[in-house]
């Protein structure tokens, strides 16, 4: 073996250029799988790092439960029908009956607003039960841990620091124990510092939380609830499962447990209503009898989005046949390669070498291609999972090392068995009489068919590019209904630092106030949230004088003024104005789409509805505006309802600022005024609207960069591979090529001969190109916008690229066969 490969190296240094072409491509192929690979194994089968991952459970719920009269996403959901969202007094009736469970804990994400040395900032926070840290194992790296009776009302409020918040804040050496910081404008002592291998139980390949509370002591804003309302749930559950026991086991335990506790709150909650009230739709026909589901918890509460899951399925397709493409172009190499090969493998079977002898010593070569090839992917995956936009964090770690290596000997493999075969198959005396024309006739048929394998696929990559492409051009080309350009937004939660709801209505007109005065400001507005940022609000409307159900519209709070900041046009009635205040009629404008789905096609304005079918004329439409779209460039825009942001006043709000010239620039002296007015306040997700809207088309983006990267990449390859075979073709038909220019064939005509084969194979894998671009079109056809997923005209343009590069590849080999000269290829002959 160590002969072996002491030779594979001297062979394959002696062709460098050669050697380094295959290396080269190999790197890239592997490199894009292992980069997936990396990204997926993090975000589908990576475990926390915590003790003993496979003891934890994670408990969810599904069915009715009309006991839940809030429910947030803060457990995630799973699956359609199923919450991870627990109220307080369930959590702790579960706790005390969990007989199979050695232990439970809540815990629930939150944004923190954290005063650290008279400097307010946003943090991640983690508040959780004081068994939090004891289930999971995990010990402080300095100081002490949070405990039971931290998490208890009245106790001094006290925080854990991440180990990266250490760093960032108070440095490496630093010891912050017993610092005092604000928290939600309360004073914390700093108690310990959790390890740096921590990551909290969001995901296996997250970072944790800057500050970590007990749940008890939290300052929850107005309105999210309490740890005693028994009708909100909030909170996420995890357990660690008693010796022996399973997750059926603690599904038996607890599930009647559950029911039992729905049914209390319920019943709590309507005799706490008046006769009226239980008689309200929303209160009528109540039950309560969720399903405790309990599973793995080995991934934390983390469930893989639809969103991330159809990424890694496309991209998964791409790099698989980027990596096709990387052995078909290998094995082509190869094949040319073993022409020059022949005389040498017949020496050595002719003094004695036996075939499988010269079969391991060719595949000897070949994995140590494969083995260097893979080795250099290495860096290429750590560099190219950057790009994916999940799974940026994955650990690096053995399983993508052994990934890299299995995928190195499968390529090494599959690439060469085939030429290693082929090239011994020779018969030894006729292979030294140079008689080698069936042998070289039966390669160039394989080379040929892997030639066009290799256009087939890169012509259904460039389509795939190309439709992306225009996917992104047609959604920049989108009618958002208002204007986008030169708008600051920013975001700002007051209730985070200390101010009630009422309080937020002045702070927030007084700091628009102030920001109006800013030179270079045009206009100032507040919202609920930004058109196209990503949040969305959907609300039942019942129009008065309708009977059912209701319809559902999209939803949003603004202040007066949004519509001129924003540039909406009014198409009828009015929009906020100072009168609709606190005390007056409530009033809200709508859009044209909501103006056709509530009141069909006549005036609007008048018109009255409500968000409860016992107060359907609760709110007058005072005016229509222009469509716009909501959270999606895709298809038409959402009916939506305006409300004031007076007579509905917003806990957190973002501020859009119209200016004069480019809005980043304004962004240090919108800072300095909020920080003027309270400096407890910290700016929150400073963008512009346009960058807002470019990051709708994150995904598509994505698909573009990925095919046209790979696209770009297979086409290059199979060029590489079209050259090789027409150079091997030239060298082969040598010979040929002179007795033809002996009898007066011109240099054009032996130019086009060559050329002419190499079209053939182009042409070829062409027409099994658009027959893939066909079949695979469904799998496209819900990520594109605007267009076919067979589109001729996208087709056509990817086969006319495809076949003009081809071309230019073969070109060299034909002009070289041009110029043959007669007399010395008839000598050679």
């Amino acid at each position: 073996m160590l002969s072996d490969l002491r030779h594979a190296v001297r062979v394959l240094g002696k062709a460098r250029g050669w050697t380094l072409v295959v290396l080269v491509s190999l790197a890239l192929g592997i490199g894009a799988n292992t980069a997936l690979f990396s990204a997926v194994d993090g975000m589908l089968f990576q475990t926390l790092p915590v003790a003993d991952p496979d003891g934890l459970v994670r408990l969810r719920w599904t069915g009715d439960n009309g006991a839940a009269r809030g429910v947030t996403s803060a457990g995630t959901t799973g699956g359609r029908g199923v919450s991870g969202s627990f109220s307080y007094p369930a959590f702790e009736a579960l706790r005390d009956a969990g007989e199979t469970l050695a232990g439970m804990f809540a815990a629930t994400p939150t944004s923190l607003t954290l005063v650290v040395d008279g400097r307010a900032e946003i943090a991640t926070g983690l508040a959780a039960t004081g068994d939090y840290l004891r289930v999971l194992g995990v010990q402080p790296a300095a100081g002490r841990a949070i405990g039971p009776d931290d998490d208890r009302p009245g106790a001094e409020p006290v925080a854990m620091i991440s180990h990266s918040f250490r760093e960032r804040r108070f440095g490496p050496e630093a010891d912050p124990t017993g610092t005092v910081i604000r928290v939600n404008d309360v004073p914390t002592t700093i108690v310990g510092v959790l390890p740096p291998g921590y990551v909290g139980i969001r995901r296996p390949d997250a970072t944790a939380a800057d500050v970590h509370l007990p749940l008890a002591t939290l300052r929850l804003p107005e309105g999210y609830g309490s740890l005693t309302d028994a009708t909100f749930w909030w909170l996420p559950i995890m357990g660690r499962l008693a010796p022996g026991a399973t997750a059926a086991q603690v599904q038996g335990n607890l599930d009647g447990v559950l029911r039992a506790a729905a049914q209390s709150a319920l019943a709590s909650f309507l005799d706490g209503l008046t006769e009226d009230e239980r008689g309200l739709a929303r209160n009528r026909n109540r039950s309560a009898e969720p399903r405790l589901l309990v599973s793995s918890g080995r991934q934390g509460l983390y469930d893989a989005s639809p969103r991330s899951s159809g990424q890694a399925l496309v991209l998964g397709v791409v790099v698989a046949l980027v990596l096709l493409i990387v052995c078909a172009n290998v094995a082509t190499l190869l094949l040319s390669r073993a022409a020059s090969r022949e005389r040498e493998v017949a020496i050595r079977m002719s003094v004695g070498a036996t075939r499988g002898r010269l079969v391991r010593q060719l595949l000897t070569e070949s994995l140590l291609l494969s083995a260097a090839g893979g080795t250099l992917a290495l860096p290429v995956a750590w560099a190219a999972r950057r790009l994916l936009p999940f799974g940026q964090a994955s650990p690096f770690d053995w399983r993508v090392f052994a990934f890299a290596g299995g995928l190195s000997l499968a390529a090494g493999i599959a690439f060469s068995l085939v030429p290693a075969l082929r090239a011994t198959r020779a018969d030894p005396a006729g292979a030294l009489k140079e008689q080698t024309r069936n042998v070289a006739l039966s390669r160039s048929r394989l080379s040929r068919t892997l030639i066009v394998a290799q256009v087939a696929v890169s012509l259904a990559l460039l389509v795939g590019a190309g439709l992306f492409l225009k996917t992104l051009a047609n959604l920049r080309g989108v009618d958002v209904g208002f204007n986008p350009e030169r708008v600051l937004l920013f975001q700002l939660d007051s209730t985070r630092s200390g101010y009630a709801a009422e309080e937020s209505v002045a702070l927030y007109t007084r700091i628009a106030d102030r920001l109006r005065v800013l030179p270079g400001v045009r206009s100032v507005t507040v919202a609920q949230t930004a058109l196209l940022g990503g949040g969305v609000w959907i609300s039942t409307v019942h129009v008065e004088g309708q009977t059912g159900a209701g319809q559902g519209t999209h939803m949003m709070t603004v202040a007066p003024g949004f519509f001129d900041t924003m540039e909406i046009p009014l198409l009828a009635g009015r929009g906020f104005e100072p009168r609709d205040d606190a005390d007056a009629p409530r009033v809200a404008v709508i859009n044209a789409a909501a103006a056709t789905e509530l009141f069909g096609t006549g005036d609007a304005v008048g018109r009255r509805f409500g968000f409860d079918p016992e107060e359907r004329g609760e709110v007058e439409v005072v005016g229509v505006v222009r469509d716009t779209r909501y959270d999606d460039l895709r298809g038409a825009a959402p009916p939506t309802v305006f409300r004031s942001a007076v007579q509905s006043p917003l806990r957190s709000a973002t501020f859009a600022l119209r200016t004069a010239g480019p809005p980043n620039a304004l962004t240090p002296a919108v800072r300095e005024s909020v920080r003027q007015i309270d400096p407890r306040l910290p700016i929150m997700n400073v963008t512009t609207q346009t960058a807002a809207i470019a990051e709708r088309m994150s995904a598509e983006r994505l698909y573009a960069v990925a095919y046209a990267s790979f696209g770009g990449l297979a086409t290059l390859l199979a060029a590489i591979g079209l050259f090789g075979l027409a150079s091997y073709t030239v060298t082969r038909r040598t010979g040929e090529i002179g007795i033809r220019m002996a009898l007066g064939a011109p240099s054009t005509g032996i130019a086009w001969m060559v050329l002419r084969e190499s079209l053939v194979l182009v042409a070829a894998g062409v027409a099994a190109g658009v027959g893939m671009v066909l079949l695979a079109g469904r799998l496209v056809a819900s990520l594109i916008h605007g267009l076919a997923p067979t589109d001729p005209v996208t087709i056509v343009q990817a086969a006319v690229l495809l076949a003009v590069i081809a071309a230019a590849a073969a070109w060299l080999p034909a002009r070289r066969a041009s110029r043959v000269d007669p007399l010395t290829a008839l000598q050679d002959e």
